[in-house]
């Protein structure tokens, strides 16, 4: 089954790319997504970025590198987030404004990419250019490109660093007991990094390995609604009310940072040795980077959103010249109704060993890492 899936130096990287037209990596192929490019449009023409709710640190980021990029690129930027509440509705409302008001290209990071194709039909009538951003968007033919670090390869990494960090931090060998938490159901990488992860775990559950105490291994027994910190908490502390009286439980497969940190709280507030239960995370967020110096938190993703939004910028440019943008995948993500032509970044994997390298042209990250010695 196909599946879906600082300033200056993010300006630096916006710069290079930008003039460059490539992010790096081979070129696999030109987009084939079914229309021709854009006969290409004014060189100031205005850019539609809607973003969800800032519930994590790197959409903040975004929006001010998309501002920042898009206007350093000679575009007219409209850079929107929707709200805590109604996001859904705002988001909506939002993408619709933008096509009214003239915007050539929309680039859109999806509350939820299933909702969304009332508004990408009224798109294609105007012949906007639709651009998901990190987060796929769904059943619709009218979403024309894909950019993204590749999520797959994030949950394969996030399974192998909880095979690492059990080996090296629990003090005993196999089995060991696990549970496991996946994303929003309503983002389409909740899914993407899950089965990732358990193409890694799955083969060590079905020999013994692993150990899934509570037996909760579907997706939508693992799925923690709106990535809320709280709603992994309270699962975290059910299922150690419920499991782990008297069992040890080794570790937990977390598929971003703000889940680990709340998931690492239960564990501490549970009574629970920390320095020998393994957390794995997402996003670099700099009170997990802070965790993981301090020996809790085993490891995160390093996905670096300076690149990601560069390379939209140089999708936008391509599309602005009339020409098709690069991309590097025509085959896995199948949105339902298409296969959406992607370009997809590398992440890493970052544990307390390899944190300053990962972060050397972080200088707010190696602060961090520097200072913990």
């Amino acid at each position: 089954m196909k599946r879906f899936a600082l300033a200056a130096t993010a300006m630096a990287a916006i710069a290079v790319l930008t003039l460059t037209g490539c992010s790096g990596g081979d070129r696999a192929g030109t987009a084939a997504s079914g229309d021709a490019a854009a006969a290409g449009f004014a060189a100031d023409a205005k850019i539609g970025v809607a973003l969800p709710d800032k519930t994590s640190e790197n959409w903040v980021l975004a929006g001010g590198l998309f501002e920042d990029g898009l206007k350093e690129a000679g575009f007219s930027a409209d850079v929107q987030y929707a709200p805590a509440t109604n996001t859904v509705a705002e988001q909506q409302n939002q993408i619709s404004s933008m096509i009214t008001n003239g915007a050539k290209v929309i680039v859109i990071g999806a509350k939820d990419g299933k909702q969304l194709g009332t508004q990408l039909q009224q798109a294609a009538d105007a012949g906007v250019k639709i651009i998901a951003y990190d987060r796929l968007i769904e059943n619709t033919p009218n979403v024309d490109y894909y950019v993204a670090f590749d999520n797959f390869k994030v949950g394969e990494l996030q399974g192998q660093a909880l095979l690492d960090g059990l080996e090296a931090r629990s003090g005993h060998g196999a089995p060991w007991n696990i549970e496991l938490f996946s994303g929003s159901p309503d983002d389409a990488n909740s899914a993407v990094f899950f089965d990732g992860a358990m193409n890694v775990l799955q083969p060590k559950i079905d020999d013994g390995t692993l150990k899934v105490v509570s037996g909760q291994t579907d997706i939508q027994q693992t799925a923690t609604q709106g990535w809320e910190a709280e709603n992994a908490q309270s699962r975290m502390d059910s299922l150690l009310a419920a499991n782990y009286t008297s069992e040890t439980i080794d570790g937990a497969l977390s598929p971003n940072d703000t889940l680990a940190r709340a998931i690492i709280t239960s564990v501490k507030q549970a009574g629970k040795d920390i320095s020998k239960f393994t957390v794995t995370g997402q996003d670099s967020e700099a009170e997990s980077v802070k965790s993981i110096m301090a020996g809790e938190q085993y490891s995160t993703i390093n996905k670096d959103t300076s690149l990601l939004v560069a390379q939209t910028i140089t999708m936008i440019k391509s599309l602005q010249a009339g020409e098709e943008p690069e991309v590097n995948d025509t085959e896995q993500y199948d949105n339902g109704v298409k296969v959406v032509p992607a370009y997809l970044l590398p992440p890493v994997i970052v544990t307390k060993e390899n944190a300053a390298e990962a972060y050397k042209n972080n200088p707010n990250l190696l602060d961090i890492v520097n200072a913990a010695g």
